[in-house]
């Protein structure tokens, strides 16, 4: 129901009998703070003709991005081209004059089907998931795995996914899928106060099969310029609108990732076998238990897994202390396709490596993979199908509600 603000009692009867019965009135922005706590049903808040414009504006503000599904309507006394610009830039839904019977109905209907929009008739705010692909390792094919684990996600269309590059200074997501991008993460730069569904729209760039992106700044000295803060935003302004949002990271610790890491649902560790990278990924992991980041939502995928090397699987599961999810091994077709700009999952779908993916995703999204999806061949990668017997019985993942 919808919810007013004013300090004088008059006016705060005037505003209720233009309101749907069953509308709550407040003295002040406090009390509105405390009465929304608890509440998230309120989709419309009316703030008087007595609430001071940069106290409207500054609730405004916070409200498009902590609670986007309720509008917030300006009451005034007198509407004019200032208070229309003032309003417009803190994100304010309506402007209405007291005692405007009509053009309050009118708002308030848009704000019920705004709210019906985002929430839906159950009630329920569409929150999409983070997947996080990570390793503290260059070169261990990360983005390969973020790409072609966004695409298995896609489900040939069935399902929303946005791949987003936050290794920014040498992000390779673009190059890999083929995409001049007109517009990249760096065009967010100075909005982190107006991030919104559309702004974020208009900077993702559309591949054929079916995924957004949004891609890397194509200059490494523009890294600094992006801040923790308009990372954070940005993930979650794309919560908003997708079932998933794979983020490809540096392999490193910055902000940028730590963040990222931060708002992580589930993570996808890469590994390979070599002594230096385990040595990195057992850190790493280490770090993420000091953390407190996706305890029980981790994924390692355990890269190039050659029998040749010296070290075998349950080695590694011994020096990591965690159980590998999937593994693959190395193959010249994932870097031939990845070369052709045709990942290996759209390229090859019945590749051992697509299936892996495939499968990751299932792990990832906590659904059963469709084996005419996999696309299954008799004698085909004995080591996969063997990891996936293992991967049922040994891997340890819940689904975040």
């Amino acid at each position: 129901m919808p919810v007013v603000v004013d300090p004088l009692g008059e006016t705060l009867s005037t505003i209720l009998a233009t309101l749907p019965t069953g509308s709550h009135a407040v003295e002040s922005v406090d009390k509105l703070t405390s009465w929304l706590s608890n509440r998230n049903e309120e989709y419309c808040v009316f703030l008087g003709p007595h609430v001071e414009m940069s106290e409207a504006v500054a609730l405004a503000d916070g409200m498009r991005l902590t609670r986007p599904y309720t509008s917030v309507v300006l009451v005034r006394e007198q509407v004019d081209a200032a208070v229309l610009r003032d309003a417009m830039q803190a994100g304010i839904r309506d402007v209405v004059p007291v005692g405007d019977p009509e053009l309050t109905a009118s708002a308030v209907d848009r704000a019920y089907q705004l709210y019906l929009a985002l929430r839906g008739p159950g009630g329920s705010i569409h929150s999409g998931r983070i997947v996080t692909v990570f390793s503290p390792k260059g070169g261990v094919g990360k983005t390969t795995t973020a790409v072609n684990l966004a695409l298995a996600l896609t489900d040939k269309g069935a399902r929303k996914v946005c791949l987003v590059d936050l290794d920014l200074a040498f992000g390779d997501v673009a190059i890999t899928l083929q995409l001049f991008p007109s517009h990249t993460i760096e065009h967010a730069i100075g909005s982190e106060e107006a991030i919104d569904v559309p702004l974020l729209d208009s900077l993702l760039t559309r591949h054929p099969d079916s995924l957004m992106v949004l891609a890397a700044p194509s200059h490494p000295d523009v890294r600094d310029r992006i801040s923790s803060l308009l990372v954070s935003r940005v993930l979650k302004t794309l919560r908003q609108s997708f079932d998933f949002i794979v983020v490809d990271t540096s392999p490193s610790f910055d902000e940028q990732t730590l963040t990222a890491l931060d708002e992580t649902d589930e993570c996808v560790i890469v590994a390979t076998l070599d002594v230096p990278t385990l040595k990195n990924v057992k850190v790493a992991l280490e770090t993420l238990d000091m953390l407190d980041i996706a305890p029980d939502h981790r994924h390692l995928l355990l890269n190039r897994a050659d029998d040749a090397v010296g070290l075998g699987p349950d080695k590694v599961e011994s020096i990591l202390g965690v159980p590998i999810a999937k593994q693959m091994t190395t193959s010249i077709d994932i870097a031939a396709a990845t070369n052709a700009g045709k990942p290996i999952l759209v390229s090859n779908p019945k590749h051992p490596s697509s299936r892996a993916m495939i499968e990751l995703a299932g792990l990832v999204t906590g659904e059963p993979v469709a084996p005419s999806f996999t696309g299954s061949r008799e004698g085909e990668d004995r080591t996969n199908g063997a990891d996936s017997e293992k991967t049922k019985s040994g891997s340890r993942f819940r689904i975040r509600r």
